[in-house]
């Protein structure tokens, strides 16, 4: 079975690919999605969780980014200038996983006071909350497009290791 250059990413190298590139990115997300869970339910505004939220928030965001610029410039852009990219399905699988920087840069920007200063603490979680769970769609979404055989959509040319 042909794979998406996402599933091929991560099952390259094993486990180091997988660690970094999934298990402590999502990891991260869901530690977010269960103290954030915590914070707005017990209406917490200070103590472990609320810093355990704030350090894993910008941890994320910056090392998310981190994987954001390693593969635009190491898979996207190279797939694209030479036409390696397996069908639609491949694009999608990867663009949705890089997309996942649209939402935790900005709540790691936001916890370190550099965007939103002026919002209310209410606000402020409502915005955290929408960011946490738009990362956990495109994730899924990447994660579910990834694992689809891209020979199920058209003919591939062989795929090349990234």
């Amino acid at each position: 079975m042909d794979m998406t250059h996402y599933m091929s990413l991560l099952a390259s190298n094993q486990p180091w690919n997988l660690i970094i590139f999934m298990a402590i990115p999502v990891i991260c997300a869901e530690t977010l999605t269960i103290t954030e869970f915590f914070i707005i339910f017990n209406r917490i505004e200070n103590g472990g969780i609320k810093t355990l939220n704030k350090i894993v928030g910008i941890f994320d965001g910056f090392y998310f980014t981190g994987i954001f610029i390693y593969l635009l410039f190491n898979a996207v852009i190279p797939l694209t200038n030479t036409g390696g990219w397996h069908t639609w399905v491949d694009v999608v699988a990867v663009g949705f996983y890089l997309s996942g920087v649209v939402f935790l840069l900005p709540i790691a920007l936001m916890e370190l006071n550099i965007i939103f200063k002026n919002k209310t603490p209410e606000s402020k979680m409502k915005i955290h909350f929408i960011l946490v769970g738009g990362f956990l769609v495109v994730a899924h979404v990447a994660m579910i497009f990834g694992m689809v055989n891209p020979e199920i959509i058209g003919s591939m040319p062989t795929m090349h290791n990234m």
